[in-house]
């Protein structure tokens, strides 16, 4: 292990980490919202919300996460390149960027995986609170904001904390779209200096501390949940 490059690496690999972390908050942001609309959607007495968003979840939950990004990326990406009004629109800075395409199949993956989560969480909320909220008057929408979905995230917590680690380790397939994150820095720098095992354990090492911390926080939310239900 030779430390004196290790630490010539910091730079660069700085540069990756904070790309890495702001494509894991902000599709981790994004899904859990997704993942909130598909658990109503999915437990909906309409077919018109219900069936759309279980044909979804099927098809993102069968599919492989880095055929979802080849898609965004190289299929609509391409698309997108080949029609003049977005080309040349405001829009094309940022639709051109590997990173958007990357958040997008990261942020629908979550909402997909983190929707069915929620949804299971969602038929275990006992149904005497459920009863309760509704002999107090509250509507429908009320109940479900203020009752069951507080409820259903306390209850599914420890599932969600785990698609999040996984949501984590899956942000390295940005690196295969030309996203210079942790792994696409230490992708360059083995392509560059012939290092293999410095870059590649650096990046280890980073994910370990970020899944530590992560598990660390959702132990802290479901301790402190449990608390608060006493």
């Amino acid at each position: 292990m030779d430390f004196p490059f290790l630490v010539e690496m910091v730079p660069q690999l700085v540069d990756g980490f904070w790309t890495t972390l702001s494509l894991w908050l902000l599709s981790l942001s994004a899904g859990l919202v997704g993942a909130i609309f598909m658990a109503m959607m999915r437990m909906s007495s309409s077919g018109w919300l219900r069936e759309p968003a279980k044909a979804f979840i099927t098809v993102i939950r069968g599919t492989p996460l880095l055929i979802q990004v080849y898609i965004l990326y190289y299929g609509f990406g391409n698309l997108f390149a080949q029609m003049p009004s977005i080309r040349y629109s405001v829009f094309w800075p940022v639709l051109r960027e590997g990173y958007w395409y990357a958040w997008a199949a990261l942020t629908i993956s979550f909402a997909a995986y983190g929707g069915e989560i929620l949804r299971g969480g969602i038929a275990g909320v006992p149904k005497g609170e459920i009863e309760a909220a509704r002999s107090l008057g509250l509507r429908s929408w009320m109940t479900s904001l203020l009752i069951i979905l507080p409820r259903a995230l306390r209850i599914s917590l420890p599932a969600l904390g785990g698609q999040n680690i996984i949501l984590l380790k899956s942000t390295v397939l940005a690196s295969t779209i030309t996203v210079m994150d942790l792994l696409g820095v230490a992708n360059y720098i083995r392509m560059q200096t012939f290092r293999v095992y410095e870059p590649l354990l650096a990046v280890t090492a980073v994910f370990v501390i970020l899944t530590w911390i992560s598990a660390q926080i959702v132990t802290w939310l479901e301790r402190r949940y449990s608390y608060g239900a006493r």
